[in-house]
């Protein structure tokens, strides 16, 4: 699941695959910023078939948040 979401935030994001690991903040580390969050949140989203609520967004500072959000929530 992480390499998943790794390949979605170099490739739609733009960010450097370098920087992406477990711990790194979302928007401190990896400069993500609240449109591109959604937009990250829309493809995991159509990806995973999750629905993702505004109150678990609020809970993603980490990439791992996203990870283990899409590890418990995946169909």
């Amino acid at each position: 699941m992480f390499e998943t979401v790794k390949a979605m935030l170099v490739k739609e994001l733009n960010v450097s695959a370098d920087a992406i690991k477990p711990e790194a903040e979302l928007s401190a580390d990896l400069g993500i910023n609240s449109i591109e969050l959604a937009n990250l949140v829309m493809l995991c989203e159509d990806k995973f078939g999750v629905t993702i609520e505004d109150e678990d967004i609020h809970k993603f500072i980490t990439v791992g948040d996203v990870v283990t959000f899409l590890e418990e929530n995946n169909k």
